[in-house]
């Protein structure tokens, strides 16, 4: 790119503005760029003036667009400062992405950072902290710093991290002993620092997901999880002056009701300024907090050079938004939320006329900017580059008349595969090949002046949207979905002998001086039973069918037995079936495709985004499968959005390649459309006919396919049940996508399964299939899952708001002039036209549909067909917009009554929009809470976990597994998964269907053992004390760790992973780590039990192990652990050890000992055995 800017700098015009710069001119007009030649240009004076630089944008979509070409030109030069542009979302509850990125901006510039930073006007007007406040509430942490611990974690939260158990998002921190854990918002993972006295200890970074340390760091700056940073003098002095006005105003007042409304508001706010504790509202006495009124623009260095990204609108849109505010604020006045004179940001004079720095505005046409006067106006003469569609004939003209006028070309394509893809279209047209560059901008230009022309990839092939480069940022980890099998008081469990209870929590109970961890269970009739911890593997989390409370069982109760061996029934015979299925397919012939061609990488290649790993794992396994003989049907399950279509096109293009052809079976007539056009704009540029079958089509269109079709000329075909009519038939079928085969009936599927047969299947849905379920189907039905999410900028900005016909308004607007469109969820069908009136009130220009499941199916479809198509701006709909159907244009959801909706709900909208590469917004509002009591705040707190649907949704996991298993295994199983709960469930069904594919393979199902399990009681304290681990979720999950430790290398890796999350073991923990490692060797002695006898410990071999130590084996024991034995049998079933005048730790010691000699003795028993042979 370094090219083209050199290039650009050639320009005159260009070089007028610099020297205007050079001379000091305060104001300057630009006229003539579009696009990124404005970028360019912007880049050009960076490089050359080596000044600082900001931009400010009419929005946050033009900053955005601006910001991604500045650092294509420049790599890693700009800063984006994002904004909210409502006014009314600034108190919302809001996901963490925006303000993470604002505070990653302002802590660079508050320490000298000299670069380019471009901003949305919304940046630029609101109050910010001074830049040396900021800068000061930074804390420096270094190895070895002497810093009290308790003074430090003082510290964060004086700057805004907020206290959590265990951290896991943005702007948390725990303090567990001597170990600090806290997430800073502008890193992409969390730290964890460990204190030895006073002093630093280490510093390392850990993964949120697993809580373990990634690597080592010997000095790191923590930076403020929140803007409005200040110390306790700033609050107190903050929280004397509202006091002061409020009383002020109160003197003023006559209303009694609203008297009493503000005085309640403000003075819990004046409580909390005076606690100094953080809360979302305390944004409004931003003004009072900072009498500085300091903005963005006290961050840049006094050199900086200002462009102004098309002054008119953003005048516009400066007034629009003192408007609103105002209106913001009168409303908050009524509500008695706010005193007057509040002040949240600059107005529009303030921010635009008393303009500190050097100006350049760039607009597109010469026109005069109210309130300037520039000392010199520039007119560029650039014309934007057209768009050629891969119309190569248009361009190979284009071409001749540039080579003709000496125009130096320069075509811009990402990375080496899409440049070599360029040349070679290029050459095969005789069109004489330009420059290529590597790089990508938004759109091409011309400049006759220097004889330049930029043309982008995108503008030769209508490539639509562009390749996301990858950024830094790790998504969320938030995004990996908690266990849900995690257990908290309250939750019903079931434990495999005693079935179901509900769980009250686990306690240390001290027996005999032996303390021990149990868990608290109560049964039905109020019996409870406490499960000694190591019996933790009975206990399951109960998961059902539904949200309905579970019956509980009755301890000793006949009913859990007879449940169980009714679900154990029910899944011999599905196991029954699907080994049946297993076994035809083995049998039966199909066609082995060939290796991939050439072509295939090239249109794999031109794909417009990066693949994700699951992406590319899903692409291997099919092709492997297709290139076998036996037919593949594989199931491919990913979430919306998540990329699976794109899969499903390259295993399409893959048979295409091979002259096969392949029928894409699609449940509705808009998925057909949908998938028609991205398969059509995939293909573009290859010799593949592509046609839609559904009743969309006219009778006309339907006999052309269906003739294609048999003739062999239709090489893909897209259609709805349509194609499993009798009249449609296949030349050579080879490939068959069905996308959400649930949603077709019986009937159907029956014909379906007559089109399957020998063809290769690939089954599509959305629907997440539960691991556990995934594991048991193993083998039976190929799987292959996709669970990262793509690679996209910004996460969905999501709000929780309180509803106001303003909001409706602005977030419309906001779309709407962005080119978008918006989606209005309003979950009942009564009212809902009345609703789409109001909505029509607000906004009258936009133009806007009501779709909802009442509707004829006909009317439905063209009415989602256009809003498709862009034929109107807001769809007012219930929850049925459709699922599966791609709307890349809807970019704002305001879902009306979100605290009415369950969580999978709002999972399946959330989806529906951010879908394109630029920022989404998702409005969950509630209605108007007139009173501010107790309950409207709770009610808030609980609105606040949709919040975290935007960090990546800890959802409901748990219905959509279930929902999941009733899709793979049929409805009737409904009642057996509630009866015995989903985890125990899916254990029988993976237990029968292991045996039954053994016995068809013909391999014995015995070849597993059953496992040994180890009783071990030795009267020590071996648990996790509180004072170690006081979080009793944490503590459950630890326990389940130890239980599981199947080798020494695991049980070494858990001693590690307890220091590493919460420092050095006491002995207690000690203990406990070596009774687990007693049970891997008893394990694999096949030692049955330890008993403890008064200071002796009992040993006891199981009964018919063919290699049990004989007495001979245990002289060549060293001495000292002879000595303490005694063994009356040979070969030795039972074992005493003597324990006298051991302590706890040293009798563990002993038996660990004992059991490393007896393994080695009975090895060189084995191979003495073998020589013998």
């Amino acid at each position: 790119m370094e090219e083209l800017l050199r290039a650009f700098a050639e320009e005159p015009d260009f070089g007028n503005v610099m020297s205007g710069v050079r001379q000091g001119f305060r104001e300057q007009l630009v006229s003539g760029l579009a696009g990124s030649a404005k970028a360019v240009m912007i880049a050009a004076a960076a490089r050359e003036l080596g000044r600082p630089v900001l931009v400010l944008a009419h929005n946050m979509f033009a900053a955005q667009k601006i910001a991604e070409d500045l650092n294509e030109l420049l790599p890693e030069s700009a800063l984006l400062y994002p904004a909210h542009e409502l006014t009314v979302a600034e108190g919302a509850l809001a996901s963490p992405d925006l303000l993470s990125r604002r505070i990653d901006a302002l802590s660079r510039l508050a320490v000298g950072s000299r670069g380019i930073v471009v901003a949305p006007y919304a940046g630029v007007r609101k109050l910010v902290p001074p830049p040396r406040v900021f800068a000061e509430s930074r804390v420096e942490l270094s190895v070895g710093q002497e810093l009290p611990l308790e003074a430090f974690v003082r510290r964060l939260s004086e700057i805004g991290y907020e206290r959590a158990e265990r951290v896991e998002r943005p702007g948390e921190m725990a303090v567990r002993g001597g170990i600090v854990d806290f997430f800073p918002l502008n890193e992409p993972l969390p730290y964890r620092v460990e204190w030895f006295d006073d002093e630093i200890d280490s510093i390392r970074t850990f993964d949120p997901a697993d809580q373990r340390s990634v690597d080592k760091r010997t000095q790191i700056t923590v930076w403020p999880a929140r803007e409005t940073v200040a110390d306790g003098k700033r609050l107190q002095q903050a929280a004397m002056q509202v006091a002061d006005r409020l009383e002020e105003q109160l003197g003023k007042m006559t209303d009694r009701l609203a008297k009493e409304r503000l005085r309640e508001t403000i003075l819990h706010d004046v409580e909390r300024l005076r606690e100094q504790a953080s809360f979302t509202d305390i944004y409004k006495y931003i003004a009072v907090l900072y009498p500085e009124r300091t903005t963005l623009f006290d961050y840049m260095p006094d050199d900086t050079l200002l462009f102004i990204d098309e002054p008119l609108r953003l005048i516009e849109t400066a007034r629009q938004m003192d408007r609103d505010e105002g209106e913001m604020i009168a409303d908050m006045l009524a509500a008695g939320k706010m005193l007057p004179g509040t002040e949240l940001a600059k107005n529009m004079d303030e921010v635009l006329h008393a303009k500190p720095f050097q100006t350049v505005y760039l607009s597109l046409f010469l026109r005069q900017v109210p309130q300037a006067s520039p000392q010199n106006v520039v007119g560029f003469v650039c014309r934007q580059m057209q768009n050629f569609h891969g119309q190569m004939h248009v361009l190979k003209a284009e071409m001749e008349r540039w080579t003709k006028s000496g125009t130096r070309v320069m075509v811009l394509a990402a990375g080496r595969e899409r440049a070599d893809r360029v040349r070679r279209v290029l050459t095969d047209y005789q069109i004489p090949v330009p420059e290529i560059v590597d790089g990508n901008l938004q759109n091409g230009f011309e400049l006759p002046s220097v004889r330049l022309a930029v043309i982008t990839e995108g503008e030769v092939f209508s490539q639509r949207q562009r390749k996301v480069r990858k950024s830094d940022r790790k998504i969320e980890n938030a995004e990996r979905i908690k266990s849900y099998l995690e257990l908290k008081p309250g939750d019903y469990v079931v434990h495999i002998h005693h079935g179901i209870g509900k769980f009250l929590g686990i306690g240390t109970l001290e027996v005999a001086g032996i303390h021990r961890d149990y868990l608290h269970i109560q049964y039905a009739g109020g019996d409870r039973l406490s499960v000694p911890i190591d019996q933790i593997d009975l206990v399951q989390k109960y998961v059902g069918a539904d949200d309905k409370e579970p019956k509980l069982s009755k301890m000793g109760g006949a009913d859990w037995q007879r449940a169980k061996s009714r679900a154990r029934k029910s899944v011999q015979d599905i196991a029954d079936d699907l080994i049946r299925l297993y076994a035809e397919r083995q049998a039966a012939p199909g066609f082995a495709f060939s290796p991939d061609t050439p072509y295939q990488a090239e249109f794999e290649a031109m794909f417009p985004y990066e693949e994700t790993p699951d992406q590319l794992r899903a692409i291997r396994e099919i092709k492997a499968d297709m290139e076998k003989s036996r037919p593949m049907d594989r199931l491919l399950c990913g979430d919306v959005g998540y990329g699976k279509t794109e899969v499903a096109i390259r295993a399409a293009f893959k048979a295409v390649m091979d002259g096969k052809q392949v029928a894409v079976l699609v449940p509705t007539t808009i998925l057909a459309q949908q998938h028609h056009e991205t398969f059509r704009e995939r293909f573009s540029g290859f010799p593949v006919s592509i046609h839609v079958l559904s009743r969309f089509r006219s009778r006309k269109e339907q006999q052309e396919t269906i003739r294609g079709l048999a003739a062999g000329t239709v090489d893909i075909v897209i259609g709805t049940h349509r194609l499993l009519s009798k009249d449609v038939k296949f030349k050579d079928l080879g490939l068959l996508i069905v996308d959400e085969e649930q949603r077709f009936g019986v009937t159907h599927k029956e014909k379906l399964k007559m089109l399957k047969a020998n063809v290769d299947v690939l089954t599509l849905t959305a629907t997440p299939i539960p691991r556990t379920l995934h594991m048991s189907m193993l083998g039976v039905r190929d799987l292959s899952i996709i669970e990262t999410p793509p690679e996209n900028r910004f996460p969905v900005q999501t709000y929780v708001v309180e509803f106001s016909p303003t909001l409706v308004r602005e977030a419309i607007e906001r779309e709407l002039a962005r080119g978008g469109q918006v989606y209005f969820l309003y979950n009942r069908v009564q009212g809902i036209h009345q609703m789409a009136d109001f909505v029509q009130s607000l906004v009258p220009d936009a133009r806007i549909a009501v779709a909802h499941g009442q509707m004829a199916e006909q009317e439905l479809e063209a009415t989602i067909l256009d809003f498709l198509e862009g034929e109107f701006d807001v769809l007012v709909s219930t929850t049925i917009i459709e699922t599966g159907v791609d709307i890349p244009n809807v970019n704002t959801l305001i879902v009306y009554d979100a605290d009415k909706m369950g969580l999978a709900q709002l999972y399946q909208l959330r989806g529906r929009v951010g879908r394109s590469n630029r920022i989404a917004y998702a409005y969950l509002t509630y209605q108007k809470d007139k009173v501010l009591n107790e309950v409207s705040e709770k009610r808030l707190q609980a609105i606040k976990e949709f919040t975290e649907l935007g960090s990546g949704f800890k959802i409901a996991m748990r219905d959509l597994a279930i929902r999941g298993a009733g899709n793979l295994l049929g409805p009737e199983q409904h009642g057996f998964i509630a009866s015995v709960g989903f985890e125990l469930y899916s254990q029988m069904l993976a237990e029968e269907i292991r045996k039954r594919k053994a016995a068809y393979d013909g391999v014995k199902a015995a070849a597993e053992p059953e496992p040994v399990n180890v009783q071990i009681d030795l009267d020590i304290d071996a648990y996790l004390p509180s004072s170690y681990i006081y979080d009793s979720i944490q503590k459950i999950e630890v326990y389940k760790k130890v239980a599981v430790v199947d080798s020494l290398e695991a049980a070494d890796d858990l001693h590690d992973e307890l220091t590493d999350r919460f420092g050095d073991p006491p002995r207690e923990v000690e203990r406990l780590l070596a009774v687990a490692r007693l049970r891997v060797h008893a394990r694999a002695l096949g030692i049955e039990s330890f008993q403890r006898k008064g200071s002796d410990v009992v040993i006891r071999f199981l009964p018919g192990r063919k290699e049990l130590p004989g007495r001979a084996g245990l002289n060549a024991l060293p001495a000292d652990i002879r000595a303490r034995l005694q063994a009356t049998d040979d070969p030795v079933q039972v074992l005493t050890v003597k324990g006298k005048g051991l302590d706890a730790d040293g009798l563990l010691d002993l038996l660990e000992q004992l059991m490393t000699g007896l393994e080695r003795v009975l090895a060189t028993k084995g191979d003495l055995h073998h020589a013998a042979q």
